[in-house]
């Protein structure tokens, strides 16, 4: 593997000091997931202290050790490798700050309530497939996943990809300080971390704060279906930003979506990018896929990417794990049910997506759409209406049955008609053997809520009455924080 840091180049970066001769492939802040030829950063985070795991890291395969030059370890042994610091945090930046600045990357950073991880695996797969690129890995989009993200990128590197993630306003302004998009991209701006914002309003502002780190020639990319658009439009004017193009179903928009329709589980969409009309399939299956499909085109395009090779490869991008994926399990009775997992994460707006594309999902035989909806937290005093107003979408959707659990979720079972077969229990323990019983040949089952309503496991239970030999048939996904 080629090498990222010399024991000179990351001391010239850091102002440290480096003890012993080494070349770093990959840089990690977890040792428990270090690899082999690792630069190992000991971060001093709120709950734990790296400095413990410095020998556990060593012992993993990790090339070396950035330390702060008050831990006593440095003395223990005098031999062991180390980028000795003032503060590892600060020196985590300056790896990533060197790394930026040694680097001739055309650099995205995206950000938005819903959708950024999926746009960020999406862009980083269709850029890939053109010229070196490299891309936030999951969601490591806070103050020391972004400049770990960074620091792992490669001089030769022609395309970042980087994910940009928030729940409080003024975090996103040093991050976007510190990697100096030339593109930026916000999803959208939704009902998430209501609890800490209080308004819409003030979390477009947050989210425009990626605008702070751009030059006079950076190009934005905004949700032009989206409530703050002018808003967000306005803020990056306000920054110098002369470029701002859009992106949505609104004719105005410069890159429109035209018409789309699921197929065969993924989508088929026509679009106008910039004036050119292009067909392309998406791997994953809705309207918001669609859309991101042709945002992510579009900023392809921005960067001067091949468009027809890039919208070739969006008919091989899936959707992340919990964010979409389809599985097929087949019953020990015969037939089989359609498990669509959503259990990473959401919001109102995320949920309503889901909800749509389980209406949009075709049931056969006597089959059944099944919600299965876990509470969506952090949305602050409103959270009770915010879940209680999914009744008309799940009616929309023509859902045959609801399942739901958490205390939020209570008022949406209460609010949808008697005419659906609605069950709400306390956690989603409860949930499971009732639903493992209830389903049957032909169902289609979406399982939705965030993180902390835990709803993998009902995903799981679900996936274990697969009678296939273990292949449950479920889509390829592309690889992988805050809002």
């Amino acid at each position: 593997m080629t090498g990222l840091w010399t024991e000179s180049a990351a001391a010239a970066a850091t102002n440290g000091a480096a003890r012993g001769n080494w070349t770093a492939t990959g840089v990690s802040i977890d040792s428990r997931t270090v690899g082999a030829g690792d630069l190992f950063v000991a971060i001093r985070g709120p709950n734990t202290d790296g400095h413990n795991y410095v020998g556990d890291a060593l012992a993993r395969g990790a090339i070396a050790a950035m330390v702060a030059g008050d831990w006593a370890g440095i003395q223990a042994d005098a031999d062991m490798p180390l980028l000795i610091v003032e503060d590892t945090d600060e020196g985590l930046n300056a790896l990533g700050r060197a790394a930026r600045e040694r680097s001739k990357a055309r650099i995205v950073a995206i950000t938005g309530s819903v959708g950024k991880t999926s746009t960020k695996d999406a862009l980083a797969r269709v850029l890939s497939e053109q010229a070196p690129t490299t891309a936030t890995v999951g969601n490591l989009n806070n103050q020391w996943g972004l400049p770990l993200s960074m620091a792992r990128m490669p001089a030769e590197a022609i395309y970042g990809v980087f994910e940009l993630g928030m729940n409080h306003a003024g975090e996103l302004t040093p991050l976007s300080k510190l990697l100096r998009p030339n593109v930026a991209i916000i999803t959208n701006v939704e009902s998430v971390h209501l609890e800490f914002f209080g308004s819409e309003e003030a979390i477009a502002d947050a989210k425009g704060e990626i605008f702070a780190g751009m030059g006079a020639d950076g190009a934005v990319v905004l949700n032009a279906d989206n409530r703050h658009f002018e808003r967000l439009k306005r803020l990056a004017k306000e920054v110098g930003i002369g470029r701002v193009f859009s992106f949505g179903a609104s004719r105005s928009a410069d890159f429109h979506m035209i018409d789309w329709h699921i197929e065969d589980g993924g989508n088929q969409v026509e679009a106008d990018l910039a004036g050119r009309r292009i067909l392309f399939r998406t791997g994953g299956a809705g309207r918001h896929w669609a859309l991101i499909g042709v945002s992510v085109l579009g900023a392809a395009w921005l960067l001067g990417a091949d468009l027809d090779a890039a919208a070739a490869t969006m008919a091989n991008i899936y959707p992340p794990q919990g964010r979409g994926v389809r599985h097929q399990v087949r019953l020990a009775d015969g037939g089989a049910i359609t498990v669509i997992d959503e259990s990473y994460n959401a919001s109102p707006a995320s949920v309503r997506a889901a909800i749509a594309v389980l209406g949009a999902t075709p049931v056969d035989g006597g089959g059944r759409r099944i919600a299965v909806l876990g509470d969506m937290l952090e949305l602050g005093k409103n959270s009770p209406e915010l879940h209680a107003g999914l009744a008309p979408d799940l009616e929309a959707a023509d859902a045959d049955l609801l399942f739901t659990c958490g205390p939020d979720m209570a008022g949406l079972s209460a609010a949808v008609p008697p005419s659906m077969d609605a069950l709400h229990t306390d956690s989603s323990d409860g949930l499971i053997g009732l639903l493992t019983e209830t389903v049957r040949a032909g169902d289609v089952v979406t399982v939705k809520g965030s993180l902390g309503s835990r709803m993998a496991p009902v995903v799981e239970a679900l996936l274990a009455l697969d009678a296939g030999n273990g292949d449950d048939g479920k889509q390829p996904c592309v690889a992988g924080g805050k809002g």
